[in-house]
């Protein structure tokens, strides 16, 4: 590694598709001004990182295919804690061996967004970390109670309870974000362990030093935020990926549906609604052959099974997209100016959608309830909606002027990046300070 530059250490979680596609957008913009390492415990990603030829610690414990299987069932919505993901075990092993690679490589900074033991390792190291959230994950999302009440648990009772008032639903779910600790237990142990403060609840957790929003103040319209948060825009993934020729030729005779779902999907949910689509009146593009391993599905002669596609050119030919609601799905489905039906399998999911509700271009259904028919009934009522496509459009219109990797790299090389003198200091990109990066 050059003497020169700083090295920055981005730290992900090479199971989830959205993770590390973020990671990667932001090192792709920030490697002109920095040395930059990953570090992975293991997941199908990583192999994403390995062809954008970024050095890649493969960290030990490495995880086993069957906690790799549980971890995918957590990214459905399929466990009781959604959020925390580790248990004490794995963080007494994991801490350990990152404060090591830290004292090893000596980073700038780490950059996460759910490898969920740097909040530990980097406290304890004291080394800056940053995490990569969105709107609907921050305190200020909980403090104003918009967090919707999780599907999971929306039975007939509870709504009986609160009057049926879905304000005060939100508002009492939103406190209690704020106030719950059980959820990272596991933390806090370890945590007392190396002399750190207890963590009030997943919030207090995840908040590193800085916090990049990979989101714009429009798309939930929050107040003013506090100093250690910075709008920097949509870090969609940006795949280098072909397109099968089917999709290519497709006909446009009729309307075209992007049935995406990440790596959370349900692989019941995707069956059912893959076979709902049979014999209805459009095209569907369904990137979601991951999750029909080993079941049997008959899909429709008017569906499209692929498995990975580059969304950020293959969504763009939808009229509408069907998604579960992850971030990098949601701004993707945006950016393509498609209007959204959507399917949150946890709360953070549901937020997300929740946002494009308000905003006027998108209808939430709930995942427990659902049905084929209803998917087909919302895709239905919003193809025939003039209104919600012109927001869609409106909205954006207000995220291409944002270029998030860019604005991500700006602010990590003011704020981390050596100080060089002029003849060797690298050219920086055209971007807009956080204060009106527009």
């Amino acid at each position: 590694m050059s003497i020169y530059r700083d090295t920055l250490l981005f730290a992900v979680a090479g199971y989830n598709l959205a993770e590390t596609s973020r990671m990667l957008e932001i090192a792709k913009a920030v490697r002109t001004y920095f040395n930059v390492m990953f570090m992975s415990y293991g997941g199908k990603f990583e192999k994403l990182i390995e062809k954008e030829n970024f050095p890649l610690r493969k960290i030990e414990p490495r995880l086993s295919t069957s906690r790799l299987a549980k971890l995918r069932r957590t990214l459905s919505g399929e466990t009781l804690n959604t959020i925390a993901y580790l248990t004490e075990e794995e963080l007494l092993a994991r801490v350990p061996n990152e404060i090591a690679l830290y004292e090893e490589i000596k980073p700038a900074a780490v950059l996460t967004g759910w490898c969920l033991s740097v909040t530990i390792s980097a406290r304890v190291a004291r080394i800056p970390f940053v995490n990569v959230l969105h709107s609907t994950t921050i305190r200020e999302y909980y403090e104003a109670g918009l967090q919707s009440w999780p599907d999971r648990t929306n039975f007939f009772f509870v709504r009986w309870l609160f009057g049926n008032n879905e304000e005060r639903m939100n508002k009492w779910i939103s406190r209690l974000v704020l106030n719950l600790a059980a959820p990272i237990r596991a933390y806090n142990v370890v945590g007392i362990k190396y002399g750190l403060e207890k963590f009030t609840n997943f919030i207090d957790l995840i908040e590193g030093d800085h916090i990049l929003l990979a989101d714009i103040p429009e798309w939930v319209g929050l107040p003013k935020l506090r100093s250690k948060l910075h709008y920097i825009g949509p870090l969609p993934a940006r795949l280098d990926l072909p397109i099968p020729q089917r999709i290519c030729d497709l006909r446009r005779d009729m309307p075209v549906v992007y049935f995406a779902m990440g790596s959370s999907g349900k692989p019941r949910l995707v069956k059912r609604i893959i076979e709902g689509f049979r014999d209805k009146p459009y095209h569907v593009i369904a990137p979601v052959a991951s999750h029909m391993e080993g079941m049997q599905v008959n899909v429709p002669a008017n569906v499209i099974v692929t498995g990975l596609l580059p969304a950020h050119r293959v969504n763009s030919l939808a009229d509408i997209s069907v998604i579960h609601g992850g971030q990098n799905t949601v701004m993707n489905a945006c950016l393509s100016g498609t209007v959204i039906v959507g399917v949150g399998m946890h709360p953070e999911q549901q937020a997300n959608l929740d946002a494009c509700v308000r905003k006027g271009f998108a209808i939430r259904l709930n995942k427990r309830t659902l049905s084929a028919a209803k998917v087909l009934e919302a895709i239905d009522r919003l193809l025939h909606d003039a209104k919600s496509r012109q927001r869609v459009h409106q909205f954006r219109s207000q995220l291409q002027k944002w270029n998030g990797p860019e604005n991500a790299a700006k602010f990590l090389q003011e704020t981390f990046g050596l100080s060089l003198t002029p003849a060797s200091y690298p050219k920086q990109p055209n971007t807009v300070s956080n204060q009106d990066a527009r």
